[in-house]
């Protein structure tokens, strides 16, 4: 928890950068006046720290060990400053704030590109806490949109083909995962959407969504946005790719169940996706879940999962969902859990899975004891104990001494999706 005697009077502080877009508009102002003061602190420094722990996460044997400092620095810390700083000024008038601030809720120049520091902070409260944001109406809410360069996409002909003039036949439908967002696939200089499309000639179109809802829930909207997707695309399609990181691929899998089954064939779109691909999705669960069941030693073995631990029983539906690798909603348990029911791969469609490793083999400890550090090599591949719940990937891959967020950045996991998708 950050030292809330730095915190309590701090006020947040203005970037005076050229770009006219402001950090925080006033929509996202007035949502976190709807939150305790105390809550929104509490979860953007368990967000901070997680970004810390990210940014310095040891990938090779012999690396030094994380230092134990949770803040993040530079513009990345103003942003995380300038947050928390709101949310303890709210605590007295959210309106005196909205006017105090004025200057910097300047409407956002559309023509500027979106903040990523800003997306990045709403995406992670959405992951944390975005089924309450939903359910109260909270302006911070993220709704369900394609996008692409981080701005949203009209489903509809005229619009799309104004906007995609030079679409080509093979739109590719990405996913992102938990607390993130579209604009996250890029990394380290590398975007797995970007370079498919400039080599093999795909539309990458990027899914931005709530990760805080239910699996289900956003399976269930993803299906009917793809079939408007499917009809509004202004060139006849010839292969469609859905290529999913994390919970995306249960996010992927969950839209074609319920477009196939519960949609009982009305919809089109999912008998033409070729090809599903999924980066360290947790198919079988993942015990970064875990926290808010007296586990916290097994999150500090990962070290950016470790800041995880302090919500306790704060967790989303989504997060909920990722402990069981839900795809659809099951019965209750008592702990308050859904047992997901048997969900199969689509037979229509071609499959692959890709799962990271931060050890330098299969037999490295650190490989059977971490995973990836959030995801188990097993879960990632579908594999279960028990044989009527594994699933049968066309293809399956295994990158070595690679994180769970590297998958995005990896020249090996582009190297495998340009071989699959060609």
């Amino acid at each position: 928890m950050a030292d809330r005697s730095r915190l309590a009077g701090a006020a947040p502080r203005v970037s005076h950068s050229p770009v006219t877009q402001p950090l925080l508009q006033a929509a996202d102002l007035r949502g976190a006046a709807q939150l305790t003061t105390d809550a929104v602190a509490a979860l953007v420094s368990l967000v901070e720290a997680m970004h810390a722990r990210i940014a310095s996460l040891p990938h090779l044997p012999g690396s030094a060990a994380l230092p134990d400092d949770e803040h993040t620095r530079g513009l990345t810390g103003l942003v995380y400053d300038t947050v928390r700083g709101v949310a303890h000024v709210v605590g007295g008038s959210a309106e005196a704030l909205l006017g105090w601030l004025g200057p910097a809720l300047t409407a956002p120049d559309p023509r500027q590109p979106p903040r990523a520091e800003r997306e990045a902070v709403v995406a992670a409260l959405n992951g944390l806490i975005g089924d309450h944001l939903a359910a109260t109406n909270n302006p911070l809410a993220i709704p369900m949109t394609f996008r692409q360069a981080g701005r949203a996409l009209v489903t509809e002909r005229f619009a799309m083909r104004a906007r995609l003039a030079h679409a080509s036949p093979r739109p590719l439908v990405l996913l992102h995962g938990l607390c993130m967002n579209d604009l996250q696939w890029q990394r380290a200089g590398h975007d797995h959407g970007a370079a498919l499309a400039s080599e093999l000639g795909y539309t990458a179109v990027h899914v931005h969504y709530n990760s805080g809802l239910s699996v289900s829930t956003n399976g269930r909207i993803l299906a009917a946005l793809m079939e408007r997707l499917y009809d509004a695309w202004p060139v006849p399609i010839e292969r469609l790719v859905m290529l999913g990181h994390s919970m995306g691929g249960l996010v992927a899998r969950s839209a074609m169940h319920h477009a196939t089954l519960i949609q009982r064939g009305h919809l089109r779109w999912p008998a033409r996706v070729n090809d599903l691909v999924t980066l360290g999705t947790p198919h079988q669960g993942a015990p970064l879940e875990s926290a808010g069941h007296g586990i916290e030693l097994l999150l500090g073995a990962a070290p950016y999962a470790a800041p995880l631990a302090r919500l306790g029983k704060l967790r989303s539906a989504g997060i909920r969902d990722l402990r069981l690798g839900n795809v659809v909603s099951g019965r209750v348990s008592d702990d308050g859990l859904h047992a997901q029911p048997q969900v199969s791969l689509p037979d229509t469609t071609r499959c692959y899975a890709v799962a990271a490793s931060l050890g330098a083999s299969s037999d490295h400890l650190k490989a059977k004891l971490l995973g990836d550090g959030l995801v188990p090599v097993a879960s990632a591949l579908g594999q279960h104990a028990v044989r009527d719940r594994r699933l049968a990937f066309a293809d399956e891959a295994v990158v070595h001494e690679t994180g769970h967020l590297d998958l995005l950045s990896s020249a090996e996991v582009f190297g495998l999706l340009r071989r699959w998708l060609a």
